[in-house]
């Protein structure tokens, strides 16, 4: 191929038979072309796997990877990693969508500025596919302010290889990702993000994500297990997290338009 750098696209599937067409669509559509998708199906019920199947058939650099067990999104995530052969790897969840731009976008950024880890602006998009909401992130990000709020969507993030390699997604149901980038903002000074929008976000009612008691359960491990905050603190951080969660759904609202 003309391109050298190879780039994985991870894809943890679970149950998304209603939008994952669009999302593989979004995907081999990609203006930048020297890309793999890794597909791990997360499902001890396999009556969508021939599903899967189908509609990856005709991409041919891909490798669908079937769990004999539930391992969750992050495992999945690891799992996928390791049998990856790119350069960099770009998450998308099974559901969301991605403009046809933005590997190369995001790409030429990170070599520009010389960095392993990047992130972008992206929109809010419903069941319909219609959009209900627009994200825009900060240029840089430190330890501290990610504390407080989550501001880097999964979907738009790519990291290169080898820090993955160094650096596994935990074992937690929701929040996975949000103790990866805490852990990786740790030993950055700060991470950089791309004020571009190249993904969609699907939010859909009843998944995992949107179960408030296990957000809330998913918070308070996340600052007591693995960040090691005392039981006051780790509670007074999870309440302050809700509280940011909700200050940015009402700014990502107004951004609707």
């Amino acid at each position: 191929m003309k391109n050298k750098i190879i780039i994985s696209v991870v894809i943890p599937y679970f149950k998304k038979k209603l939008f994952f067409k669009e999302t593989i669509k979004s995907i081999i559509n990609q203006s930048y072309k020297n890309f793999e998708i890794i597909l791990i199906y997360d499902d001890m019920n396999q009556n969508q796997l021939s599903f899967v199947k189908s509609i990856l058939k005709k991409f041919k650099n891909k490798k669908i990877l079937v769990n004999k067990k539930n391992l969750g999104p992050g495992n999945s995530r690891n799992k996928g990693i390791l049998e990856s052969k790119g350069d960099y790897i770009a998450f998308c969840d099974a559901d969301d969508v991605w403009k046809k731009n933005k590997l190369l976008n995001q790409l030429n950024f990170m070599k520009k500025k010389r960095i392993n880890f990047s992130h972008t602006n992206y929109s809010i998009i419903n069941k319909y596919s219609k959009i209900i909401g627009k994200f825009r992130i900060k240029k840089k990000i430190d330890y501290h302010n990610l504390l407080k709020s989550c501001d880097i969507g999964l979907s738009t993030v790519m990291v290169s290889k080898k820090i993955l390699l160094k650096n596994k997604f935990c074992d937690l149901k929701t929040k996975e990702d949000y103790e990866l980038w805490l852990r990786l903002s740790k030993k950055n000074k700060f991470l950089l993000g791309l004020k571009r929008n190249f993904s969609s976000w699907r939010k859909v009612e009843n998944s995992l994500s949107s179960s408030l008691a296990q957000k809330l359960l998913d918070s308070f491990r996340l600052y007591y297990y693995y960040e090691k905050y005392n039981i006051l603190i780790s509670v007074f951080y999870v309440i302050r997290l809700t509280y940011f969660a909700l200050l940015k759904k009402i700014k990502i609202y107004f951004l609707k338009d």
